[in-house]
């Protein structure tokens, strides 16, 4: 393995400890990464108490390590969506650094008051080194870009708003 695979392995066993991850394993190719990491004895949680926790991230997504996210992105979405209730608010499906255009130097996918089609690529998120593109999910007009460009995002986080009527 090269350093910076060693680095990159480091910080997601940091990762899981930080969030109580009992297992993970990852199949990509030549690369397999299977870790199972011991849990304190008798915690009594069980399945709803897990369900709680996902719902939990859902509404309120905890911070990754090392991640910085400006404390007013979630409020802000909400409180702009429930302004004006034709606002949809496109939200990050995974955790990684957040990319407005396709490379470095390039204009942006999209910006305020650009028209949008459902599919339409507005955002890359770089998670593993696997850059995932994010696309639209409703057709209409994007009010505000919640995030910048760079930034690490988490899963859920808000990354649009878009008009949609």
């Amino acid at each position: 393995m090269k350093q910076q695979d060693v680095e990159d392995l480091r910080q997601l066993i940091e990762f899981l400890k930080s969030y109580q991850v009992a297992e993970f394993e990852v199949d990509r190719g030549d690369l397999k990464i299977r870790l199972k990491f011991s849990q304190p004895e008798a915690s009594g949680a069980g399945l709803a108490d897990l369900a709680r926790l996902v719902a939990a991230q859902q509404h309120a997504p905890a911070h990754a390590p090392g991640a910085h996210k400006p404390p007013t992105a979630v409020p802000e979405a909400q409180a702009a969506a429930e302004e004006e209730p034709s606002l949809h608010i496109v939200k990050s499906p995974l955790v990684g650094t957040f990319y407005g255009s396709p490379s470095p130097g390039a204009s942006a996918f999209v910006g305020p008051g650009d028209r949008v089609e459902k599919g339409q690529v507005i955002g890359i998120v770089e998670a593993m080194k696997l850059m995932n593109e994010i696309e639209a999910d409703v057709s209409g007009e994007i009010v505000k870009c919640l995030v910048s460009n760079g930034q690490p995002i988490e899963f859920g986080q808000p990354l649009f708003s878009i008009r949609t009527a």
